[in-house]
């Protein structure tokens, strides 16, 4: 599929933080260069963050390799201030797997369950852990090569644990051209009941991947999620600390049905957020990124969107769930 697509913006319901970016390297208490993609949720009653460690030197503009890359914790009464922890709080690196990445965090009866991506020496594989503290992790499953961005709904529905995930069929469907899938489990150790739920030729916006972003939330019209669109135009040139960066990552949204999620209610045709400022656009690894790993909805109704933006710095976006919900029913009209 050819496409050309030029300008994006941002909707007019959704709202950048004052604070963006909320955490960046200088908030680390200990040596990286890049946070971001962060999960995010509550749990018992306060926020929690782990993020996407990169080491290296951003002065230098220089990464250290993947090996390095851990995933760092902090902790927040109010969603916009962090109190990073001293040390990272989980790496994975041995003979198999190279290192871990893109966290993903679901609270369901009271234990945090995070999905994760690993690059190993056979292919990138994603897995769902479980934890009680953020000091031990138990491995639930990992799944085939090439799988990643997987994130649970966080509770059962019809009886089975459900995820949505995004698969690599480079061989079937051509280079890039990655859709968005739902898989169920009884026991989240074993997944299968696979169904495809929306493919990148349904999203105006993107004409080279798209994929989950945070997990969902439910509201009385549906599960309400958030997914990233990738468009790719070849005249882009240096973008980022790399040669050339020619792909821009934006924010879509969607609303699944509540009790058969792998059906599509509502569709947003245009993104939800996409790179205009400049914690986005300029200065960071790989410009012109916005990705999505955190969705809470507040009491009041409020929704706060965490957000990794050029793949350098976490960011935070809030908007109403009734006009996200909107947006979703009335697609682009």
């Amino acid at each position: 599929m050819t496409l050309t697509i030029g300008s994006l913006t941002s909707s007019s319901v959704i709202t950048r933080h004052p604070a963006n970016p909320i955490l960046t390297a200088d908030s680390v208490p200990y040596p990286t260069a890049l946070t971001f993609n962060a999960g995010v949720t509550k749990f018992q009653g306060q926020y929690i963050m782990v993020f996407r460690n990169d080491h290296g030197s951003v002065k230098d503009q220089t990464l250290e390799p993947s090996h390095t890359t851990d995933l760092g914790l902090a902790y927040s009464k109010d969603g916009i201030h962090w109190d990073v922890q001293s040390k990272p709080c989980w790496k994975l690196y041995d003979e198999e797997i190279t290192r871990v990445y893109d966290p993903r965090l679901t609270v369901m009866d009271g234990r945090v369950y995070m999905c994760f991506a690993v690059d190993t020496r056979h292919g990138v594989r994603g897995g769902i852990a479980v934890t009680d503290d953020f000091d031990k992790f138990e491995i639930l499953s990992m799944s085939a090569p090439d799988n990643r961005n997987m994130v649970l709904f966080p509770e059962k529905i019809n009886g089975n644990y459900v995820r949505l995930e995004r698969p690599f069929p480079v061989y079937s469907r051509g280079k890039d051209q990655f859709d968005i899938w739902l898989s169920q489990s009884p026991d989240l150790k074993y997944w299968g009941d696979t169904d495809l739920v929306l493919g990148v030729e349904h999203v105006p916006y993107a004409n080279d991947k798209i994929g989950p972003a945070a997990p969902p939330i439910r509201t009385s019209k549906g599960w309400l999620t958030t997914i990233h669109a990738v468009d790719i135009d070849a005249n882009r040139g240096k973008n980022g600390w790399e040669p050339t960066w020619k792909k821009r990552y934006t924010a879509g949204i969607m609303l699944l049905d509540l009790d058969n999620p792998k059906k599509v209610i509502g569709l947003y045709k245009e993104p939800l957020l996409a790179p205009e400022v400049s914690y986005e656009t300029d200065g960071g690894f790989r410009n012109d990124v916005i990705f999505p790993g955190g969705m809470i909805l507040e009491d009041d109704g409020e929704v706060k969107i965490y957000y990794g933006a050029a793949d350098t710095v976490e960011c935070l976006a809030t908007a109403h769930v009734d006009d996200l919900v909107k947006l979703c029913l009335e697609g682009n009209k």
